[in-house]
């Protein structure tokens, strides 16, 4: 396809970075556009694996602090989102989950739980939240490392840590680029920082997030083919 009938498609706004970063080239504009796209669809893989994986060791620990439908009687009445207005975001957005299942006959915990956006767990870490949560989703991490004076390691940490994946993840579901750095240079930095943030919260959950995702993992592969556009 020539450049011109791709720009017009894709949008002269979308594509100027592009040629930004490849100094003008058509060819290689149209080259690394792609490429982003490979690229986004392997670190969208990367967050699935996570997301799931991250979700179920949540359900299971609320699950042994405050029974089987936790996620539903928290916006209960006298429930723990409930009972706090600097919850109310989260809980509108469980309540109504719930409520859409249910108006259709079809609750069960499980698909309330798959309702769920990324947002929801990482807001399980603000200090409101976890706080309301009983303080006891650090457990899920048996393999963090200890805190210092220097690095503490606590919930607002991990908050910090799910805000960046939650971040990257946005900017793929809006077909936003990932391949760019500052000033506009092709660049997969960005990429390979929260690739490798995942991978070091799933050694801290004590899940070998390499095995998990074999076969499935070509974020490097696909990093090393962009850096030489």
């Amino acid at each position: 396809m020539k450049y011109t009938e791709f720009e017009d498609i894709i949008s002269s706004d979308r594509m100027r970075k592009y040629l930004v970063a490849c100094n003008n080239d058509t060819r290689r504009a149209m080259t690394l556009y792609r490429h982003n796209l490979t690229l986004s669809q392997q670190m969208f893989t990367m967050i699935s694996c996570f997301e799931v994986a991250f979700r179920n060791k949540i359900d299971k620990e609320m699950k042994r602090h405050w029974g089987n439908d936790w996620l539903r009687d928290f916006v209960m009445p006298g429930g723990a989102f409930a009972s706090d207005g600097r919850a109310a975001g989260t809980k509108k957005i469980i309540k109504k989950a719930y409520d859409d299942l249910m108006n259709n006959n079809d609750y069960s915990h499980s698909k309330l739980l798959s309702q769920m956006e990324f947002g929801v767990w990482k807001y399980m870490f603000n200090n409101v939240q976890y706080r309301l949560g009983g303080r006891c989703l650090l457990n899920i991490f048996p393999n963090k490392p200890r805190s210092t004076p220097q690095n503490q390691i606590d919930n607002s940490r991990i908050f910090q840590e799910l805000d960046h994946i939650n971040n990257i993840r946005n900017r793929i579901a809006h077909h936003e680029p990932i391949c760019f750095g500052r000033p506009i240079s092709i660049d997969t930095n960005y990429a390979l920082r929260n690739y490798a943030r995942m991978l070091m919260l799933f050694g801290w959950m004590g899940i070998d997030g390499p095995k998990l995702v074999y076969g499935l993992d070509h974020v490097g592969d696909e990093c090393s083919k962009i850096m030489c556009i």
